[in-house]
């Protein structure tokens, strides 16, 4: 099968497609056959040799796609051969197949054409289990989300407010702004000019963000501290501004607040298959209605993935990246 290997770690340019051989569906498993895969800031950080597959799991890159199912392994009762599905993955997502446990499949939501489908589960999954099922948003409760014209972020813009809550952004341009406030933004801001800490208290009125999902990481940490509101939760899910920091103790008690560090590929199966399944029941009705919307800057051929990866790094994307088989 075609598959994207990589001849050593680096840049874009150490990707390429060969052939390599076919996956098979072991027990409690199904094998995908990929029409599309997502693009996830997990992949940059793989290919640069800093962000290793869990055990066991495939050494191609990919946390997620679309497709139909081509061979049910031994157990597999909810599925069946030509079926269309989506699929979080541990790995192996750059590839004309993939094997996946059962409970990390999906169906494709009424609405939604088969290659879009491949960027709805990671973001939605994302979004879904660190927002609400461990920060518990609330209709009403406000919500800043960092980074919101990216894949997780007009995800998270959207599903927040449809679900009732004020939604807060950070973006870099006035472009992305408008993008984040089309999709429900109550409140944009652009970090390269503006204090996202004093914004958030005025737009508040000096309540600050009962729930911040953070994509940054050292970089935010203390800022974000100062923006939680009393009992308010920090949710980081990124690096992208380093992996140390110093975190003020006293702050966050007098906020009575919480900041909670999670990663979705390395959790078990069975967890990750519990979160698609609230996903489904939960997510899937408003996507399938239209009010939550998956949102793709573009779509490029499998053996153009090095040239996929630089426009990611590059941050001039809105939106999710698509490989296509």
């Amino acid at each position: 099968m075609r598959a994207v290997v990589a001849n050593q770690t680096g840049g874009p340019e150490v990707l390429s497609v060969a052939e390599v051989p076919d996956v098979e569906a072991g027990p409690g498993e199904v094998v995908i056959a990929v029409v599309a895969a997502g693009l996830n800031r997990a992949d940059l950080l793989q290919r640069q040799g800093f962000y290793p597959p869990p055990p066991g799991a495939s050494d191609v890159i990919g946390m997620e796609c679309s497709g139909t199912i081509a061979a049910v392994g031994e157990g597999v009762d909810d599925w069946q051969v030509g079926d269309e599905v989506c699929a979080l993955l541990a790995g192996g997502g750059y590839a004309a197949l993939v094997a996946v446990p059962a409970g990390q499949v999906m169906p494709v939501p009424d609405g939604v054409d088969l290659v879009t489908a491949a960027a709805l589960p990671e973001v939605a999954a994302t979004v879904w289990s660190n927002v609400f099922m461990v920060a518990g948003l609330q209709p009403q409760e406000r919500l800043l989300v960092h980074g919101g014209a990216g894949g997780i972020g007009t995800f998270a813009i959207q599903l927040a407010h449809r679900l009732g809550a004020f939604v807060l952004t950070t973006g870099g341009t006035p472009e992305k702004l408008e993008v984040c406030t089309a999709l429900g933004a109550d409140v944009t801001i652009n970090y390269r000019d503006e204090d996202f800490v004093e914004v958030v208290k005025e737009r508040t009125d000096g309540h600050g963000a009962d729930v911040i999902l953070d994509n940054m990481g050292a970089k935010y940490l203390g800022r974000n501290v100062a923006t939680l509101a009393t009992e308010g939760r920090l949710v980081i899910i990124g690096m992208q501004g380093g992996t140390k920091a110093e975190l003020d103790i006293n702050a966050l008690l007098r906020k009575r607040g919480a900041v909670v560090a999670t990663t979705l590929r390395s959790r078990p199966s069975e967890e990750k298959s519990a979160i698609c399944a609230s996903v489904v029941e939960h997510v899937w009705p408003l996507v399938a209605e239209g009010l939550v919307q998956p949102i793709v800057h573009g779509t490029l051929p499998l053996e153009q993935v090095a040239e996929a990866h630089a426009l990611m790094e590059s941050g001039e994307h809105t939106g999710k990246i698509l490989l296509t088989l």
